[in-house]
């Protein structure tokens, strides 16, 4: 059973994605006399409208600003699949349409981290999963496709066997996007309101011009063998110059007003509109004062176009100003816009420009016209393809292999054969790699192009060598209380760790509360399973007097009434008035609260006199609910108004249902179509005040929105901002820190973005295990570390090949088990949550291990004196609120504690200044290059994950 990580401070979405990805308004253009030409709905992105917002130049962190569903992550086939040995398979599904699918068996990054990588290719589009590799288990096609929720099928999949197979789902992948851009420029002077006038600007301003040479180089055309972005490099009938620029791998031609021809007869420019026109993504470059009749969308007579981004240069100051236009059937995309959308730095307004234009072309391709569109060709390829294999199905080019086992041993008597026709099929995919990245058409990654920046999710090691198996942690001020298979631990860096219960005392979930001085845990020991409650203050005076740990037997006096035999628990954690446990004993629901709350103004501490070691009195059961089975997730969200609406978001069978606390009654929130379901979690997030929920069960995450009505009921509205999306791999946790979520699974860590579920980053983490996320992150992960060759990659370090890879060229190695002089390197890490939100929690926060209160970034200090209980991290609703607000005016008014990007660009090598984070995040000491498990490594061909 596990409970769902729903307390996480950064996870309050709603204010952001209103405020900051605009609203969509009715925008009517007109001309000079007033009559009305056209109008669009358009949502207009122009800052956060926050009405405290000074005046000033916005600035982020450089690390917000990233590009969504790199092609580098996202394009499998020619990454993972080109080039390698790998199997494909043709077949029908239960509708008779035809699907392909592509398997391998691949090392990551050889970090000895087996994984099947399997791509499904159907007229719907494609689906890519990672499924775990395993020695002793054989894996098939059918429980592939079952994985990714294809169980019927008309005729079994057969296996291709032809190698020209990999030129044609090549270009099925392509079908997803082009990995270069165009984009339009267009030049308009002050007072223009009618394209017809902005397209006959013969010339530009020297502005204008100053602006064209910080988008990229001015080249010559003819004879031009880059990407051409539609351009005629032969005859000069599309103009003699042009700009053009590469950026994150990405080649991006821009088609200039000024520099496509100019006719003096032809009042409309046809020849400029019909490439400025036919862009999806257009900038527009507008002269004149701020007062000055602004340009809008409606003023272009185009259907393709969907966003524009109009510019305005301020002579007096020198910066830009931006602002964004997008169709209203527009998927949102990042990065936000800054507050006021000012940059006086106009290398990092470059990069934000770039950075917004390649997301919003490619949120472009997901609206209905395009993704249609898209479908056709994706089917009508297809379906051709499965058409001029049909006739060889009898011949040797397919094999009835319909449930094979995948990458499978060959015979003794066929080995050499397959050996010959497995190094074929390997040298016809390099090949078809190599032709592409001369054309250009290659996803690229940032190593090879050269960018290495500090990410926020980078990790930093809290303790090395951590012996102990790790089963749930939360933080205890600078500290984490982690419940281990030697019982709870009270770890500190690499501090030696104390104990505060013994193993008799098996700890499942676990809160510690420092507001409330209280430790809420679930000890899990068969049908004897309870909750017990604790004083902090008390466990910080037997940390004091060097008690050994507590057993089981001392802590009797703890166990909380009619609990026996829960195997879950849900709090409330952002409770504003009083404390709320939800605990699951089989079916049934136990409401209880704390009797004594604390008023404002008065200490926790001296509501009881005497204050009474176990605290169980203080709390009181309310009510019980029955449910119609176990729940496996559970989350309680709090309601608006906090008397009669308050949910409790369970998950059983097929299904995630909302139960109204005050009645019982239960609703159903969305069923799960699904043979099998490995529910998740479900993590509250708001909107504009109103609850949501983010459903994640198997591959699959999907937001539903939840409102109140008719006295007691709840109503599941869709939403403008409603999303769905499907994880590369099956997470075990997800935690939100808005503006990220994390999926981590047994192997690697999956980001995305709340606001659409875009793909940001994947990392390969060996080993990896979440054990807290209330505020800070933490994970452990090991990996296989030489002791011959200290931090040395483990490439090549095999101990021969496994039993279900074939031998042909190229195929990855995995070994088995450790090698002679090898050990098994454990670390605990920490991503600290400030880093993720982009703001510093301005609290001073006590560990239990010192004796003093540690005022970041003072080194912290040995010893076990008497301290003062401290209350930190647990926050009211009106506390998020407030941080809420606080936090976007850090992200995005200037302080001089943030790093300009100049400083950025000026450091190619990509070495961060001390700035870059808080400083308080950098309080191990150790510096992230050597502590990291993502480093990014120039000389690697994927993102390395080095725990060393």
């Amino acid at each position: 059973m596990k409970s769902s990580v729903s307390e996480d401070l950064g996870c309050r979405r709603g204010d952001f994605s209103r405020k900051h990805y605009g609203s969509v308004e009715l925008l009517i253009s007109s001309d000079a006399d007033g009559a009305i030409q056209r109008a669009g709905r358009f949502r207009v992105e122009n800052g956060s409208s926050d009405e405290n917002a000074t005046a000033l130049p916005g600035t982020w962190r450089r690390t917000d600003v990233h590009l969504e569903n790199p092609e580098y992550h996202t394009r499998w086939y020619f990454k993972y699949f080109l080039g390698q040995v790998h199997q494909n398979y043709i077949g029908n599904d239960a509708e008779k349409s035809p699907f392909f699918l592509s398997v391998t068996l691949s090392d990551q990054n050889n970090q000895r981290v087996p994984q099947y990588r399997a791509i499904l290719w159907r007229k719907t589009g494609t689906q890519k999963i990672c499924l775990p590799y395993s020695p002793t288990k054989t894996l098939s096609v059918k429980s592939i496709l079952s994985a990714m929720n294809l169980d019927k099928f008309e005729k079994g999949p057969r296996e291709i066997f032809h190698p020209e197979i990999q030129k044609d789902l090549l270009v099925l992948e392509e079908q997803e996007g082009s990995v270069n851009f165009k984009f339009g420029v267009l030049f308009a002077k002050d007072g223009q309101l009618t394209d017809d006038e902005m397209f006959s600007n013969e010339i530009g301003s020297e502005a204008f011009q100053k602006f064209l040479n910080l988008l990229g180089d001015t080249i010559t055309l003819k004879g031009w063998m880059g990407y051409r972005g539609g351009l005629d490099t032969k005859n000069d009938t599309t103009g003699i110059h042009s700009v053009y620029t590469v950026y994150q791998g990405h080649e991006i031609m821009f088609h200039v007003s000024t520099m496509l021809p100019y006719s003096k007869e032809n009042k409309q420019q046809v020849e400029r509109k019909r490439h400025i026109g036919n862009d999806i993504v257009t900038i527009v470059f507008q002269e004149g004062e701020e007062s000055s009749p602004a340009f809008k969308p409606s003023m272009i007579r185009s259907h393709f176009t969907h966003i524009f981004a109009l510019v305005r240069y301020d002579q007096q100051n020198d910066s830009y100003r931006l602002k964004i236009f997008s169709e209203e059937s527009v998927p949102l995309f990042g990065p936000p816009l800054p507050t006021p959308p000012v940059f006086t730095d106009h290398q990092e307004f470059r990069d934000f420009l770039l950075v917004k234009l390649i997301n919003g072309e490619k949120a472009t391709l997901e609206t209905p016209t395009f993704a249609q569109k898209r479908r056709r060709t994706l089917d009508m390829l297809i379906r051709s393809l499965h058409q001029d294999l049909m006739p060889d199905l009898h011949k040797n080019m397919l094999n009835r292999r319909s449930f094979s086992d995948v990458l499978p041993e060959s015979p003794k008597s066929a080995r050499k054969k397959e050996e010959a026709r497995q190094a074929e099929f390997v040298r016809i995919g390099q090949a078809l790699k190599l032709k592409s990245i001369v054309r250009g058409d290659a996803p690229s990654s940032l190593a090879a192009s050269g960018i290495c920046k500090k990410e926020p999710w980078e990790p930093q090691c809290f303790c090395s060598n951590f012996p102990h198996e790790a089963v749930c942690a939360d933080p205890w001020g600078q500290a984490l209380l982690v419940s281990t298979d030697a019982g709870v631990l009270l770890v500190d860096d690499d501090l030696p760790s104390v104990s505060v219960f013994d193993r008799t005392l098996p700890v499942k979930q676990m809160h510690v509360l420092e507001t409330l001085d209280l430790l809420v845990l679930r000890a899990d020991k068969g049908k004897d399973a309870r909750l017990f409650v604790f004083r902090l203050s008390a466990l910080q005076k037997g940390l004091e007097g060097k008690q050994t740990g507590k057993s089981r037997s001392d802590c009797r006096e703890n166990k909380l009434e009619k609990t026996k035999g829960c195997h879950l628990y849900a709090i409330n954690t952002h409770h504003s008035r009083e404390l709320r446990i939800v605990v699951a004993i089989r079916n049934k629901l136990l409401l209880i609260t704390r009797k004594h709350n604390k008023p404002s103004g008065v200490s926790s501490t001296s509501l009881l006199s005497p204050l009474s070691e176990s605290p169980v009195e203080e709390f009181q059961y309310i009510r019980e609910i029955c449910l119609s089975d176990s729940p496996v997730v559970m989350t309680l969200v709090d309601g608006p108004t906090e008397e009669s609406d308050n949910l409790i978001c369970v998950a059983y069978r097929h299904q995630f249902d909302v139960v109204n606390e005050s009645t019982g009654e239960a609703f159903r929130l969305h069923h799960v179509e699904a043979n099998r379901v490995n529910f998740v979690a479900a993590i509250d997030v708001y909107e504009d005040g109103e609850a949501g929920l983010l459903l994640c069960y198997n591959y699959s995450c999907i937001y539903k929105k939840v409102c109140p009505f008719n006295g007691g009921s709840f109503l599941v509205q869709p939403s403008a901002s409603d999303f769905q999306f499907c994880w590369n791999q099956a997470p075990c946790a997800i935690v939100c820190a808005f503006p990220y979520l994390l999926a981590f699974t047994t192997d690697s860590m999956e980001i995305r973005l709340v606001v659409n579920g875009n793909l940001v980053h994947t990392a390969v983490v060996p080993q990896l295990q979440l054990v807290a996320s209330r505020s800070d992150i933490y994970f452990t992960a090991t990996a296989a570390v030489n002791e011959v060759s200290s931090g040395g990659s483990s490439k090549g370090a095999s101990a021969g090949n496994s039993p279900q890879t074939p031998t042909g060229r190229d195929t990855p190695v995995f070994p088995s088990s450790l090698g002679e002089g090898e050990i098994q390197s454990k670390n605990l890490y920490k991503i600290p949550l400030r880093n993720l939100v982009g703001r510093s929690i301005e609290r001073p926060l006590k560990s239990p291990l010192v004796s003093k209160v540690i005022t970041p970034p003072t080194p912290i200090s040995v010893g076990l004196a008497a301290i003062p209980v401290t209350h930190s991290l647990s926050l009211s609703r009106m506390e998020i609120k407030e941080i809420a607000s606080r936090t976007r005016r850090e992200l995005l008014i200037p302080s001089g504690s943030l790093e300009s990007a100049s400083t950025s660009e000026a450091n190619p090598e990509g070495h961060s200044t001390s700035s870059d984070q808080d400083p308080v995040a950098d309080r191990e000491g150790s510096p992230v290059s050597s502590s990291s498990p993502f480093q990014l490594t120039a000389f690697s061909d994927e993102d390395i994950i080095d725990l060393k």
